[in-house]
C-alpha cells in the first residue's frame, strides 16, 4: 500500500496531467498541491486513515534538497500551514510527517465546501537550514 501512496504522491508533484506546484529557494525545492480526497484510491486512504469524500481537501508537500545531476535528495523540516477563504477566515492546518524509505511527506486533510477557494500560506524550514522558505498557493475545491 506504501507504494501506492508513493505514486500517488510522484504523480502529484510530477504528474503531466497536473500543473507544477512548486517553490525554490535556497537551494531546495518545496512541492505543495491541493486535492479532494475522493481522488485518492481507497486503498491509499484506509492506508493513512484518510475520509475519501468530494467534501474533504488534502494538501500533499515535500521538501527536497536540490542536487546537481539528480532528482535530490528528500529531507524533513518544520512546516507550518494555514488557509485563508475568500472572506478572510483563517485556519491552521496540522500536518502529518510520513516517512516511507528515503521519501517524506507532509500531508493534512480538512473539510471544504463547493467552489471553496482557499489561499494556503506554507512556511517550510528545511532541516539544516535556518530560513525558512514561503510559499502561498491556492486551490478552489468543487464538491458536487
Amino acid at each position: 500500500m506504501k507504494r501506492f501512496f508513493i505514486l500517488f504522491c510522484a504523480t502529484l508533484a510530477c504528474g503531466s496531467a497536473w500543473a507544477e506546484n512548486a517553490t525554490r529557494a535556497d537551494g531546495y525545492t518545496v512541492h505543495h498541491n491541493a486535492l479532494t480526497t475522493d481522488t485518492l484510491s481507497p486503498k491509499v486512504a484506509s492506508a493513512y486513515q484518510i475520509q475519501r469524500s468530494k467534501q474533504r481537501g488534502m494538501v500533499n508537500i515535500s521538501i527536497i534538497k536540490d542536487a546537481k545531476d539528480s532528482m535530490g535528495t528528500a529531507v524533513t523540516g518544520d512546516l507550518k500551514l494555514s488557509s485563508r477563504n475568500l472572506i478572510g477566515q483563517k485556519r491552521d492546518i496540522p500536518l502529518r510527517e510520513i516517512r516511507q524509505g528515503k521519501s517524506v511527506y507532509y500531508i493534512a486533510d480538512f473539510p471544504v465546501g463547493h467552489r471553496e477557494r482557499l489561499v494556503f500560506e506554507l512556511e517550510a524550514t528545511p532541516q539544516g537550514s535556518n530560513y525558512p522558505i514561503e510559499a502561498s498557493f491556492q486551490q478552489e475545491f468543487y464538491t458536487d
